[in-house]
């Protein structure tokens, strides 16, 4: 169950985004996290992706906060992107982003990630431009709701991606698991799930404010895919390098998988 320790939920209290982003996706020197939250999923992800097997029309993105970074190889294997987002304030950050506004939070660190293997110095300023014309909608989500877009019925979706959301909406095993249901419920029969989180972890920190972390291993998030039908593709487990009291995982978990038709 939740601790009994006040800390904020983040789909209920929600917190200031860009401070987010500044926190644990930025470029400054005091950024603790840039392999285990930046390179990690990137390098899974185009790894995932080459594969081949996870494309087609429509890519669902549930996600904490107001990253992109994670959507950069996601855009060359899905028509249109749709992102659900708990709040406003995140939202309105990630429209800052997508339409090039002045004050938009700064990516370009990520490029060196990019470019690794491109070894392309257009290549970040090509995929921020096709990440942006992928973002078809930006939509807000309600949990209580059956439809949690209603009045919005959004069409199934060849692939989801949950980027830590899982971790900071449930509160036990049961809730994981409801949610993990109700976002599955997403995909067409067939499809493709894309899950990231962190293990062992009970908090996070976003400004003065501490948030709740559900806290689970791997052995757990694996036998709740399997429960709910999914078959595991991939899965790498990296331990963690970061050092910084913002945040306690021991380490972050990467899994594909397809549901079972």
């Amino acid at each position: 169950m939740m601790d009994s320790s006040p800390h904020k939920v983040y789909h209920v209290h929600g917190f200031d985004s860009r401070q987010y982003l500044e926190h644990y996706f930025s470029d400054k020197p005091d950024m603790a996290f840039g392999d285990d939250v930046l390179k990690f999923p990137i390098d899974n992800l185009r790894h995932v992706f080459a594969v081949g097997h996870i494309n087609g029309d429509i890519l669902i993105d549930l996600s904490v906060g107001s990253f992109i970074h994670h959507l950069y190889s996601a855009c060359e294997f899905f028509k249109n992107i749709i992102v659900l987002k708990a709040n406003n304030r995140c939202i309105m950050e990630l429209k800052r982003w997508v339409d090039d506004r002045t004050g938009a939070f700064y990516w370009g660190h990520t490029s060196s990630l990019l470019q690794e293997k491109e070894e392309n110095s257009d290549q970040f300023q090509v995929q921020e431009a096709k990440v942006r014309s992928a973002i078809q909608h930006v939509v807000k989500y309600d949990l209580e709701k059956e439809n949690m877009t209603d009045p919005l019925v959004l069409p199934p979706a060849d692939c989801v991606i949950i980027t830590g959301l899982l971790d900071y909406i449930s509160k036990d095993q049961d809730d994981y698991i409801r949610h993990l249901r109700k976002f599955s419920r997403l995909l067409k029969p067939g499809g493709h799930l894309i899950l990231m989180g962190g293990l062992d972890k009970t908090y996070f920190t976003v400004g003065k404010d501490k948030f709740h972390s559900f806290t689970y291993n791997e052995d757990f998030v694996r036998k709740a895919l399997v429960g709910e039908g999914f078959i595991i593709d991939y899965c790498k487990v990296k331990e963690r390098t970061a050092v910084s009291d913002l945040i306690d995982y021991k380490a972050v978990i990467f899994i594909a998988a397809h549901k079972e038709k």
